[in-house]
C-alpha cells in the first residue's frame, strides 16, 4: 500500500498528532514535524539517522511570520527575505528564546525559510505551528525530488508522503547567515550567488564546516549515491581508468560516445543550468538503481547554479 497521498487534511491530522509527514517544496522533499513537539523532532533525527549536532530548517508560511521565529533581523536579511520569499533561500538568524534548542543544535541561531510550493504553503497556512523539515532522505544519501524517492527510503518508517509532484528547482535552498550584520553563504544552493549579490552586494562563502556546523549541508560527505561516484572534467579519460567496470555517465549537455558505458543521462541538452539542477538528483537516483560499478559525473560550468551543483557533486563523490 502506497504512503503517497494528496490529502492535505490527512497530513494536518498526522502533524497535529506529532507524526512525521514528507512534504514537497520547490527544492527537495522535506521530512516534516511540528517544531514544538520534542517527540516529532527527535523522530526526524532518528528516522534520518541524522546527528543531533546538525541543525534543522524551520519552514513558515510567509515573511510576516519571521519575527515569531527570530529575535533580530539585520537590514540585509530583511532585503533578502523580501526579494526571495517564498523561495529557495534559508536565513540563519538569532532565534526567539522559545524556539527549541534541539532544532538549532544548541545554538542561539535558527535556520528559517518560506518554501515556494503551493501545496506546502497551503499546509503551513492551516497549521498552528511551523514545521522543521530537513530533506526526506537517510543522512548522507541523495536528496529526494519525487514522492517515489521518499517512499523508497521511508515506506516502513512514516505514514505519509504529501504528493506535490516533482520538485522544480531540484537542489536544496541557499543558506545565508550573518556575521557583524553582513551576509555569509553557509551553503550554496538553488538560488544563484549572482542573484543574491544583485540584492545585497558582495557576499562571503563559508560552506564547509565539519565540527559544530553553523547550518545544515556543511558537512564534507553528503548527498551521496550508494554506487561509487567520480567527479571529473574529462569523462573520456576517466572511462579508460575502469576497463572492466559497469559504468554509468552523468553528463551536463553532450553525450559521451563509448562502448564501455552501460547507462548515460544528460542533464540539459540545451546547456541550461537551471534545467540541469532540476534534473540532478533524479538522475543520480536513477543511475544509483541500475546496479552499476561506478558513476562518472561531469563537472558543471563553475558559474551560477553550476557552482551549487559542483558543491553537491564534490560532497557526493568518492574522489573529493
Amino acid at each position: 500500500m502506497s504512503i503517497i497521498s494528496k490529502d492535505i487534511q490527512k497530513a494536518i491530522s498526522l502533524l497535529e498528532n506529532e507524526e512525521l509527514v514528507a512534504i514537497p517544496t520547490e527544492t527537495v522533499y522535506g521530512l516534516a514535524g511540528n517544531i514544538f513537539s520534542e517527540k516529532a523532532i527527535k523522530s526526524i533525527f532518528e528516522t534520518k539517522k541524522r546527528p543531533f549536532f546538525n541543525p534543522l530548517i524551520v519552514h513558515i508560511s510567509s515573511v510576516d511570520e519571521l519575527e515569531t521565529i527570530v529575535s533580530e533581523i539585520p537590514k540585509k536579511a530583511q532585503k533578502l527575505a523580501n526579494a526571495f520569499w517564498p523561495g529557495s533561500l534559508t536565513l540563519v538568524l538569532k532565534k526567539q528564546p522559545y524556539i527549541p534548542k534541539i532544532i538549532t543544535a544548541g545554538k542561539d541561531t535558527v535556520a528559517v525559510r518560506v518554501p515556494n510550493h503551493p501545496v506546502t504553503l497551503e499546509l503551513l497556512a492551516q497549521l498552528s505551528f511551523p514545521l522543521a523539515a530537513p530533506s526526506a532522505n537517510p543522512f548522507n544519501n541523495i536528496s529526494p525530488t519525487k514522492p517515489e524517492h521518499v517512499e523508497r527510503y521511508f515506506k516502513d518508517d512514516i505514514k505519509m508522503v504529501l504528493d506535490g509532484g516533482i520538485c522544480k528547482n531540484g537542489i536544496e535552498s541557499t543558506i545565508i547567515g550573518f556575521e557583524n550584520d553582513e551576509p555569509v553563504i553557509y551553503r550554496l544552493g538553488a538560488l544563484a550567488l549572482e542573484d543574491i549579490e544583485a540584492v545585497v552586494g558582495k557576499v562571503i562563502i563559508k560552506n564547509k564546516k565539519e565540527e559544530n556546523p553553523d547550518a545544515p549541508g556543511m558537512l564534507e560527505k553528503h548527498y551521496s549515491p550508494l554506487t561509487e561516484t567520480i567527479l571529473t572534467t574529462d569523462i573520456a579519460s576517466e572511462i579508460k581508468k575502469y576497463p572492466t567496470k559497469k559504468i554509468g555517465i552523468l553528463a551536463y549537455n553532450t553525450s559521451c560516445k563509448s562502448d564501455e558505458i552501460v547507462s548515460e543521462i544528460i542533464l540539459s541538452k540545451a546547456s541550461n543550468l537551471k534545467e540541469a539542477a532540476s534534473n540532478l538528483y533524479n538522475a543520480l537516483h536513477e543511475l544509483d538503481h541500475k546496479n552499476l560499478d561506478i558513476i562518472i559525473v561531469e563537472k558543471m560550468p563553475d558559474i551560477g547554479l553550476g557552482k551549487s551543483m559542483n558543491d553537491r557533486l564534490q560532497r557526493a563523490s568518492y574522489n573529493s
